[in-house]
């Protein structure tokens, strides 16, 4: 363990020792030939030389890795260093979408906090818009790269709905984009209501924060 995953603790006594209790389900429960889809919040480390224990932590784990940014990994940066310093089972998901077992197509993008969310700060607007154009450049990829008649997956880190609200404008990209299953995380604790779960206009959304899911891998269908 860590101090990176360490640090993670201060969200409640449920995550205390949660690298030795993820470690063990991961591996009970994923194949080498499986896919595991990891939406943010990988590390706390401020610099990818300082996030390489993490990594390598992901890296032991069986499967095939997709990575998600999500807002606490401060060391993701140039996609080009990224790509050449992840560890081999890990693939970096931005501007970009990914074919999995020739079966299913993986697209999105981190996402932010909506400019109309009651919480909103001064300048989430423009990382959220900046966060449209990245899932519209993910979605392009997989249209021009792949069938549309292959089922498609959505991996965001923020929710694209908050129960109670209006979906935010991520939702319609979605459905245009023929999207048929949506993850994301960010949502802890008592935090877990406000994500919109279930079917929802032919849309499957997934709550997979890692507390969320009693710190252990779900099943992803389509």
């Amino acid at each position: 363990m860590t101090s990176q995953f360490a640090k993670i603790a201060i969200f409640g006594a449920n995550w205390t020792d949660h690298p030795t209790r993820m470690a063990a389900s991961w591996d009970a429960r994923v194949h080498e030939r499986d896919t595991v889809l990891l939406p943010g919040d990988l590390s706390w480390a401020g610099s990818l030389e300082d996030a390489f224990a993490d990594l390598e932590w992901i890296h032991q784990r069986p499967g095939r890795k997709i990575l998600l940014r999500g807002n606490h990994d401060m060391w993701w940066g140039s996609l080009a260093k990224l790509r050449k310093s992840l560890p081999e089972s890990c693939t970096p998901l931005q501007n970009s979408a990914v074919l999995v077992g020739g079966q299913v197509v993986v697209l999105g993008a981190r996402g932010w906090t909506s400019p109309d969310d009651p919480v909103a700060e001064p300048g989430d607007g423009k990382i959220f818009r900046r966060e449209l154009e990245r899932l519209k450049l993910s979605i392009a990829d997989a249209d021009r790269r792949f069938s549309r008649e292959l089922p498609r997956v959505a991996m965001l880190h923020y929710p694209p709905w908050i129960r109670g609200r209006q979906p935010t404008r991520v939702v319609p990209l979605l459905l245009r984009a023929g999207v048929s299953t949506c993850l994301y995380g960010h949502l802890h604790g008592e935090d877990h209501r406000l994500g919109v779960v279930g079917r929802q206009d032919g849309i499957r959304y997934m709550l997979v924060a890692a507390d969320a899911v009693n710190f252990a891998p779900v099943e992803v269908t389509w």
